[in-house]
């Protein structure tokens, strides 16, 4: 699959109401080794910035998910996670140069009617229009596809 593919793979779930999160990993359901299911239960979670708490993107928590089921792993635990988080980081850092932060407040802050409790809102026309997560979520598979050279 190449990256436009892919690009428009988490585009079309994300309009079919997936999170930014679910959206992302779906895009790369193949190199994951695990189905389709499972990747939804894993990120269902991190949507609206960690469980609509606003806190980081989901479209940029995806960037954890698909390391770690993707990228080899060291036997020795510290290593291991030395070499995720500095990969996260240079993610991370390549996301916010694009859109200025990974914070999901941040990232919405001039999104009017902005709910924050736990119900997700219903995602109709005028939600897209104003919402700016599909851009989030495009940016965070373009980055990964260019970064795992896939």
């Amino acid at each position: 699959m190449d990256k436009a593919e892919r690009i428009r793979l988490a585009y079309d779930n994300f309009k079919k109401g997936y999170n930014c999160c679910q959206s992302v990993v779906l895009a790369f359901e193949d190199i994951l080794g695990l189905d389709r299911e499972k990747l939804l239960a894993v990120s269902v979670g991190f949507g609206g910035g960690f469980g609509r708490t606003r806190n980081i993107c989901g479209a940029v928590s995806a960037f954890a998910i698909v390391l770690g089921l993707y990228c080899p792993h060291d036997a020795d635990p510290h290593k291991d996670k030395a070499n995720i988080y500095r990969q996260i980081q240079e993610l991370v850092k390549l996301f916010q140069e694009r859109n200025g932060s990974e914070n999901c407040a941040q990232l919405l802050k001039n999104v009017k009617n902005l709910t924050s409790d736990y119900e997700p809102q219903i995602r109709d026309d005028e939600y897209y229009k104003v919402r700016p997560c599909v851009k989030f979520v495009t940016d965070s598979v373009d980055i990964l596809t260019d970064y795992l050279k896939i």
